[in-house]
């Protein structure tokens, strides 16, 4: 057999087992929710409904292989802002001590806790917030002197509220849970989260 004979062989060969493989892995995401919902089981505060994705997360999840254009970026962005609901009594700061608590706090909406469980924000899961804690996660930004390098003006106090409410008014397809929109925190506390990231006693801004 000619070499480029035998060539043109190995490529057909290779050329059917890329699709075959691209056939197969089409197949796995089509039925990636199914097999989610078959395996998954409602207990304690973990229910099924979590696992319905909102219009926005699925969009996201179209473009989680290519970027987002620019125009639905801007179209998803302006839908969110318009879901945030901002303190009627114009008063966005509590206790940042309370606020430093519910930071450290990764309780709540899990399989092992129960209906009444309050839950916290686990914000040092993505953050370094403070200079003394050490264990925290990178996968957002450093929040260390957020309230010392940006101050309490009302725009900066109406940002960092809607980022808190809903983050994706501000990053349509960001990681950052939605904790005001979805009811993960309570008014109450997100005020002493923003206390935290921008009261002056604050060790955020120490």
């Amino acid at each position: 057999m000619k070499i480029k004979q035998f060539q043109g062989r190995i490529l057909l060969v290779v050329s059917a087992v890329a699709v075959a493989g691209c056939a197969a892995m089409g197949a796995q995401r089509f039925d990636v929710s199914a097999y989610a919902k078959a395996s998954f089981a409602e207990k304690g505060a973990a229910k099924l409904d979590r696992l319905e994705q909102s219009e926005l997360q699925r969009t996201c999840s179209e473009y989680t292989l290519k970027p987002l254009p620019d125009r639905l970026r801007a179209q998803l962005e302006k839908q969110e802002l318009a879901r945030v609901k901002y303190p009627a009594d114009g008063k966005y700061l509590g206790d940042w001590k309370q606020g430093e608590t519910i930071a450290q706090s990764g309780r709540g909406l899990q399989f092992s806790d129960g209906p009444n469980t309050v839950a916290g924000g686990n914000c040092y899961a993505c953050h370094q917030l403070t200079k003394t804690e050490v264990s925290h996660g990178t996968i957002g930004p450093s929040l260390y002197q957020y309230g010392k390098l940006r101050g309490d003006s009302e725009p900066i106090l109406k940002y960092t509220w809607g980022k808190l409410w809903n983050a994706h008014a501000f990053n349509a397809c960001t990681n950052m849970p939605r904790f005001g929109d979805a009811g993960i925190l309570t008014e109450s506390q997100l005020r002493h989260v923003m206390a935290l990231l921008l009261d002056p006693a604050s060790p955020v801004n120490r």
